[in-house]
């Protein structure tokens, strides 16, 4: 048994004793810009942060047009009572038979988003015409 511990203690010794050394000789310590080509200044990289930054702030605020765009072309067409019911697709943006056939497909579906406004004559508001002015003894005679 003192033979066979003997060898393992060696063993380890001397994986422990070359370890440090093939380590240290393996990787350098610190990132050397000139012998790797694919590291770039720090400067470069932060610039390049900041314009890309810059890129994502603009198509957001595309998107965001977009988005209100496609809500005022909803409410033009004048036939939901709320734009927002469609849910904003891009290609209606560019053809408007492909709006108008979202919207049918909507109301199909769901007929209770459809505009309750009504339409023509109601009995309501200016009826057109000159209006007398009312006088209660011709309306006494009228119901006599």
């Amino acid at each position: 048994m003192t033979d066979e511990n003997t060898t393992e203690e060696t063993e380890v010794a001397d994986t422990l004793s070359e370890t440090p050394a093939t380590a240290a000789n393996a990787a350098p310590e610190g990132p050397d810009p000139e012998s790797d080509p694919d590291m770039f200044p720090r400067q470069v990289v932060e610039d390049l942060r900041k314009e890309n930054g810059k890129y994502r702030q603009r198509a957001q605020l595309a998107d965001t047009y977009a988005t209100r765009l496609h809500t005022e072309m909803v409410k033009a067409t004048g036939r939901l009572a709320d734009p927002t019911d469609l849910p904003f697709d891009e290609t209606h943006l560019d053809d408007a038979d492909s709006l108008n056939a979202a919207i049918d497909q909507l109301l199909e579906a769901k007929p209770h988003l459809a505009t309750r406004r009504p339409t023509g004559d109601i009995g309501q508001g200016n009826r057109g015409g000159t209006a007398q002015p009312f006088n209660l003894l011709q309306a006494l005679k009228e119901r006599v």
